[in-house]
């Protein structure tokens, strides 16, 4: 059966996922500013990271429900003016708590833009024929998001207050909801019933894709939650007085990261065996990307902006090419699976930028970053099993 969209349509489907990057990119984007304005430590930032990404867990698995009852366009509505009220909360908050609250709440926008996006692109982008490239190309945008976020606040922290520069990012991804509400919607997929879940991880593609995407959002979550203070951190050493001057520049380091991140989507989106062999292309970025930790340990100043950039490009094909191998192996309810694995990827962001905080707090960011190596390692290993198994009959 042909699928119905337009143009509206994959507009929607490509600014659910900058929306996401944008949410994805938020805490580390404000960060700088965020911890000093709560008076927090790092411990306390990394409380706020897992409690967005739990939240996002939660969220993954009621989406996919949400989808299969009332179709894309409610969920994509929600997730827009959901997660633009969170972030105006956000920019006026001024105790811990009262900006936990929107960190929590934020996992229910971000994820309903995760699964409004994520399931439409490899359908409608190539006309279905290569959903990892698909994947790859539509979360170009992803890394859009993740890039202007930083540049934005960035810019706008030297001209306006705390308040209003965080608040001009809850008026940037509203603007979408005009578009959502006039897009033509294909009908959705299969959606995740919560009591399916067990039985969706005893298929082998589902649960080497869960794991490996536990290991990549361990990745990617740390990075967009702490390269900037990481950055600051570094540039700052031996600096004696009001560090504050560095703030711009931790920020602009996550910028390039996001640059880099979604130049290498678009690059792998070209690539005509990404999908049939994406499971090596995912296993030589890890090895990559523990090269590129590892030289961030050393914490050489003039490094900084090299290794963000390899590190993007390390980053960019693995979220999309698991998200677009596991379609092609398993396409017959994806949007079933696409929630399972999903929700199982962010246990990966609940725990290890906490973890990151915690051990940074006794020591420094740059240390606590060794943590990843072996989520680097596993990685490996998950998308090399997920790459060799045999795709799952449809229908």
């Amino acid at each position: 059966m042909e699928i119905q969209y337009n143009v509206l349509t994959q507009i929607v489907a490509l600014m659910c996922v900058f929306g996401l990057g944008m949410c994805f990119a938020l805490l580390g984007s404000i960060g700088v500013k965020l911890m000093p304005r709560l008076n927090i430590d790092q411990s306390k930032f990394g409380t706020m990271i897992s409690a967005f990404m739990f939240t996002c867990l939660l969220a993954s698995l009621l989406m996919g429900v949400v989808v299969d009852k009332v179709g894309f366009k409610p969920v994509a509505v929600f997730g827009f003016i959901a997660t633009a009220a969170c972030i105006f909360i956000l920019a006026y908050g001024k105790t811990f708590k009262s900006c936990l609250v929107p960190c929590l709440l934020l996992g229910f926008g971000a994820m309903a833009l995760n699964t409004a996006g994520n399931t439409l692109i490899p359908s409608i982008l190539y006309k279905g024929e290569n959903p990892a490239a698909a994947s790859n190309m539509g979360n170009v945008f992803f890394g859009l998001g993740l890039f202007l976020t930083p540049l934005v606040v960035s810019f706008l922290f030297k001209k306006v207050s705390y308040e209003k520069a965080v608040a001009a990012l809850g008026v940037i991804v509203l603007l979408p909801v005009i578009v959502a509400v006039l897009a033509i919607y294909p009908a959705a997929s299969a959606g995740f019933a919560i009591g399916d879940a067990v039985a969706l991880l005893k298929e082998p593609v589902v649960l080497m894709a869960a794991l490996a995407l536990f290991c990549y959002i361990s990745l990617e979550s740390s990075f967009c939650n702490w390269l900037a203070p990481y950055g600051k951190e570094v540039l700052s050493k031996d600096v004696e007085g009001d560090t504050s001057i560095f703030d711009a520049k931790g920020q602009q380091l996550l910028s390039v990261f996001a640059i880099a991140m979604m130049a290498g989507r678009f690059g792998a989106s070209f690539i005509p065996v990404i999908t049939k062999y994406g499971g090596w292309f995912i296993a030589g970025a890890a090895v990559i990307i523990a090269v590129i930790i590892i030289a961030m340990s050393l914490g050489k100043k003039c490094w900084l902006w090299i290794l963000a950039a390899l590190a993007g490009v390390a980053f960019a094909p693995c979220f999309p090419t698991i998200v677009g191998v596991t379609a092609s192996k398993h396409p017959e309810n994806f949007g079933s699976v696409f929630g399972i694995i999903f929700a199982i990827g962010l246990l990966g962001g609940v725990f290890v930028p906490k973890a990151i905080g915690k051990l940074a707090e006794g020591s420094s960011i740059q240390k606590s970053f060794k943590l990843l190596i072996p989520a680097c390692v596993l990685l490996v290993v998950f998308a090399i099993i997920l790459g060799g198994i045999k795709a799952v009959a449809a229908g």
